[in-house]
């Protein structure tokens, strides 16, 4: 793999030291000797595990209800992939983090958005994804050096967030300092070029006070190159993180923290689908790479962030964010062809050379948002209040870059990052602003009843001719009765809905058109065994969403689809079965169906046109009529002193569709037939395994992804143009130090 400087050169002297100043600080205290832990009483041994609970598999904290609460307790389906977790996994970016979310899939990146890019339950997430509560549209690809876990909640969630998607909510929770010295280093080396070291360093500098700082740096090759000159996909990434915290565990806490990452990588675009066969071309072997070096995807993240808690009891708190974020991207990919072969210029000419997608984006926000809880007695009946207001206001601008070469073979197209076009950028600011209440209330024992109500109201200038401007005022509804049998076994019925004029970022169209509206009904049942060790949810629903747009800003010319749903059944569970095997399990059924088919309104006329009525009633695009995941791990201690951990996992997705369900034309079909056959990325099942020796202050751990090699595709342009294949086996060694 061919590694490039010049993305790391900010982050790495600086990391460098910190962990050299790490190293230099005083180890912890010695715990009881071995001889003195073989005597452990069997009351301490169930205080560990007590432990061990707070630091697996079952989250018992959250606070994507808005207030920090068990998840067990809240009315709507939740998952949370939680940091024992992902660390098990050798996880390093958020995506790879995602593939414990049941009913989840990846689409490949084109049509403007890059990144981070997935669909929960069939519905897209880009609107969704928020960073310790605040929303984080930005597109960049999300590392998980500094977090603690990821909570989804799934279902419409505008009550609590403002506009979104049907799907639910990503919610990614930082690290925050501990009143505690404690340090920790991990180095990886591994397969195709594979290398990570991070450090994670928390000190206690006052009674109350601590600061926490952590760092990462990776690098990255891939299995896929190009066979004219050898390049390859390449990820190349760093990231720092500091936090200080004032008042901790005390009525007045303040938290500031810092967040700054770098990437400069290579981008894969995948391989082209064969128009005959809809399925992945074999043309070209899956291995085969159209980029080179030449190539970029280069970002660069800093989010700050002030967070102020006052408690005026054990009961209610008043907790206020703000929050500045700048966001740089820019990018030039190569995307694959099924005719022309890659060759070492990573042209395609037939006869004029295409390019390729080409973005520079800078985005900056700015956001205040404040959350008031209350539990209290009123009218002989317990409740649980919150209420909250909320400010956020955006500044975008986006383009193409500027070819700086031709569109020959001899004078191929050639960019350089961050060079815009100089005309048909994309500029817009807008403004929004919210408020929004909630009651649970236990109006008779056992029985809870929860009622939200919200109102957004955004305010946007563009830069479009036909639609310079959008204002738009919605209210979100959230309802919910529940059940508590006892403490360890709930049920509950719910309803919400959610609103959005979004589709990449906000949706012009020339005719004004309603917003995307959701509306989501669950019926569930939550259950803890095993002292709640081990929790188990179920949960059927039904999805509805209306006027969904496409996926680029400025594509006033079409939308989706004018209805479509997704009736869906998720089964999961996670924790301990035994002291010493964990388990981490998802299930999720879905039938996702196109209900009405998309008004598309012409950019310069204005006229009204409809979709093709064939894709009525045909499955929505990459969503799966299965998926499932499982996670799991025996330790068998005494080991020489230390333990021994074994485990591994299954990941596995029914086939996706892709396609373009806006268009007037013919449905895809196989050649002879009249059935609706669109491109289709196959089904697949990914084994994972991991063994790890644990002693008191080290571990060294070895992780094997895709154990038995197999050829499969992860991602899908949901458009139905490529796909991307999965990584095929990958080793990796980690070693980690604790002090």
């Amino acid at each position: 793999m061919k590694h490039t400087k010049k993305a790391v050169k900010h982050l790495l002297p600086l990391g460098a030291a910190l962990m050299a100043g790490g190293l230099s600080m005083q180890a912890m205290a010695e715990g009881v000797d071995e001889k003195k832990a073989e005597e452990t009483t069997l009351s301490t041994v169930k205080v560990e595990a007590n432990v061990e609970v707070e630091d697996g598999y079952r989250a018992t904290k959250t606070r994507v209800g808005r207030t920090l609460q068990d998840p067990h307790d809240i009315p709507q389906a939740i998952t949370t992939v939680t940091r024992a977790l992902m660390e098990e996994q050798q996880v390093g970016s958020l995506r790879e983090a995602l593939r414990n979310v049941s009913g989840l899939t990846f689409n490949a990146a084109e049509g403007g958005r890059a990144g981070d890019n997935m669909m929960l339950r069939g519905f897209y997430t880009f609107g969704d994804m928020y960073l310790d509560g605040i929303r984080d549209t930005a597109q960049y690809n999300r590392e998980i050096f500094n977090l603690e876990q990821v909570d989804v909640l799934r279902g419409a969630a505008a009550t609590m967030f403002g506009r979104g998607q049907a799907g639910g909510v990503i919610n990614m929770v930082s690290k925050a300092p501990k009143l505690k010295d404690e340090y920790k280093i991990t180095g990886s080396i591994g397969t195709d070029g594979y290398y990570e070291g991070t450090g994670d360093f928390n000190k206690k500098i006052g009674e109350h006070s601590a600061i926490r700082i952590n760092a990462m740096h990776r690098d990255e090759g891939s299995w896929r190159a190009n066979p004219a000159n050898g390049d390859e996909p390449e990820i190349h990434r760093d990231g720092l993180a500091i936090s200080l915290g004032f008042g901790i565990n005390t009525d007045d806490e303040f938290n500031l923290s810092h967040v700054h990452t770098i990437t400069d990588d290579k981008p894969d675009y995948g391989i082209s689908f064969n128009a005959t066969t809809r399925s992945p071309q074999t043309t070209y072997p899956a291995k085969t790479y159209w980029g080179t070096d030449r190539n970029f995807d280069n970002s660069e993240t800093a989010v700050t962030t002030g967070t102020y808690t006052h408690k005026f009891s054990p009961d209610s708190e008043l907790r206020t964010q703000v929050r500045h974020g700048q966001y740089d991207r820019s990018y030039w990919a190569r995307t694959p062809s099924l005719t022309v072969a890659p060759n070492a210029g990573g042209t395609i000419c037939t006869p004029n050379c295409n390019g390729g997608p080409t973005r520079v984006m800078n985005y900056e926000t700015y956001a205040v948002q404040s959350v008031y809880n209350n539990k209290l007695n009123l009218l002989g009946m317990k409740h649980e209040f919150l209420a909250g207001v909320e400010y956020l206001h955006e500044d975008l601008f986006r383009n193409a870059l500027r070819n700086l070469g031709g569109t020959t073979g001899a004078n191929p197209p050639r960019y350089a990052p961050y060079e815009a076009a100089t005309t048909g950028a994309v500029r817009f600011d807008a403004d929004s602003y919210a408020i929004y209440g909630q009651d649970t209330v236990e109006f008779i024992p056992q029985w809870k009843a929860t009622l939200g109500l919200r109102y957004d109201q955004l305010e946007a200038n563009f830069s479009s001719n036909t639609s310079p401007k959008l204002s738009y005022g919605e209210l979100s509804t959230r309802a919910s009765l529940a059940y508590h049998q006892t403490d360890e076994i709930n049920y509950y019925v719910s309803y919400s809905d959610s609103f959005s004029p979004t589709a990449d970022l906000y949706q012009l169209t020339v005719t004004p058109l309603p917003p995307e509206c959701s509306q989501v009904v669950e019926l569930g049942t939550k259950w803890l065994f095993l002292d709640g060790d081990l929790a188990l949810r179920a949960a059927l629903y039904h999805a509805n969403k209306d006027w969904e747009r496409n996926t680029d800003v400025e594509s006033t010319a079409a939308i989706l689809t004018k209805q479509r749903k997704t009736d869906g059944f998720e089964l999961e569970a996670a924790g301990r079965i035994t002291p010493n095997w964990e388990v981490f399990s998802g299930l999720a059924l879905m039938d996702s169906k196109v209900l009405q088919v998309a008004e598309n309104v012409n950019a310069t006329t204005g006229v009204v046109t409809t979709g093709n009525a064939g894709y009525v009633g045909q499955r929505s695009r990459n969503t799966p009529v299965y998926t499932f995941n499982l996670w799991t791990t025996y330790k068998i201690p005494n080991i020489f002193g230390g333990t021994l951990k074994v485990g591994g996992g299954i990941e596995a997705k029914g086939d996706r569709y892709g396609y373009n369900p806006s268009g007037a034309g013919a449905i895809p079909t196989l050649a002879g037939s009249s059935a609706f056959h669109p491109n289709t990325a196959p089904a697949y099942e990914r084994y994972d395994a991991m063994v790890s020796y644990e002693r008191k202050n080290w571990t060294l751990r070895l992780n094997v992804q895709n154990l038995l090699d197999t050829t499969y595709y992860d991602a899908l342009y949901d458009n139905g143009g490529f796909t991307t294949p999965g990584t095929r086996r990958k080793g990796q060694l980690t070693a980690e130090y604790k002090f």
